[in-house]
């Protein structure tokens, strides 16, 4: 069977199994293209509460797939790959940051999207990258424990420098491992481009960019500027994906080490694979859990929306 020929039977088995599928930017374009909704984490949960169907499919990593049924939780979610996750999301568990919670009386814990259900029940707000900063300005609170991601929080912490933000060690082990000299080579490389790169990069990279942002605002941005030549700091797929989207402009990977093998691990066949009933998993968690998780979100879309 050949792309194209499964990617026709998928479209049509998900049209007979009321399966809506919902892909993140970072996968292969392949289940993208067949894809109702194509984006980054949180706009994908937000899609998936209106749409009719009784059933989501997402294709993307765990937490992704949680925060659809925490925003979600009448409709069957499954998670095309059981072994896609996410280390910056599981890298702390709700035991340890209830024991930093204990040290720091009085901080509004801001949690990023890119946490387990777990982790946002203790959440008082969750954020994306690209509502960090508008949130953090709104709280009513000076004080901000921010987590997981110290780049993330750094940055945010630079843009709001009246509010005094904790952060821990921790982060997206690919993003972190971009040096600010790759900026430095790859500028010499395309002294044209310009530098777009995402929040969760160390702050000597973000420092260099000509613009910050989540991965919508990346794509964003890149399609409405009138520059035609792009760095681009994010999952390198990214820049694979704006090349087809803008086939007159040129987009350089920053660095050729910004692959997500979590997100690489869902595949085609494994989108055809759960159609078929054969694979993937639905996601459940308990009703505890989605109210208690759901208030951080909630809080986010007070203060972000």
């Amino acid at each position: 069977m050949t792309i194209s020929e499964l990617q026709q039977e998928i479209l049509r088995l998900k049209q007979e199994k009321d399966m809506c599928i919902l892909a993140h930017s970072y996968v292969a374009r392949e289940i993208t293209e067949i894809a109702d909704f194509v984006g980054d984490s949180y706009a994908l949960s937000v899609r998936a509460k209106d749409v009719p169907n009784a059933n989501v499919l997402l294709c993307g990593v765990r937490f992704m797939a949680e925060t659809v049924k925490i925003l979600s939780p009448e409709k069957h979610v499954y998670l095309s790959n059981p072994i896609a996750g996410c280390p910056m999301a599981e890298q702390m568990d709700k035991e340890m940051i209830m024991q930093v919670k204990a040290t720091l009386p009085g901080y509004t814990v801001m949690a990023y999207v890119n946490t387990t259900a777990a982790l946002k029940t203790i959440a008082d707000v969750c954020v994306t990258s690209s509502s960090a900063v508008k949130i953090a300005r709104a709280l009513d609170n000076d004080k901000i424990l921010f987590i997981p991601d110290c780049n993330l929080g750094a940055y945010v912490a630079k843009q709001v420098p009246e509010k005094t933000v904790k952060l821990l060690q921790g982060g997206c082990p690919v993003h972190a491992a971009v040096r600010p000299r790759a900026v430095e080579e790859a500028k010499k490389r395309h002294p044209q481009a310009l530098v777009l790169v995402h929040p969760e990069c160390v702050p000597g990279v973000t420092e260099q960019a000509d613009y910050v942002g989540s991965t919508s605002g990346i794509m964003d941005f890149a399609k409405q500027s009138d520059a035609k030549e792009f760095i681009i700091g994010t999952e390198i797929s990214i820049a694979e994906q704006l090349q087809y989207d803008c086939p007159d402009k040129c987009f350089y990977p920053l660095d050729k080490e910004l692959i997500c093998p979590n997100m690489k691990s869902t595949t085609l066949v494994d989108v055809y694979r759960v159609l078929q009933g054969q694979a993937g998993e639905e996601i459940f968690l308990d009703d505890a859990t989605i109210m208690q998780a759901r208030r951080c979100i909630d809080k986010m879309i007070e203060l972000g929306g």
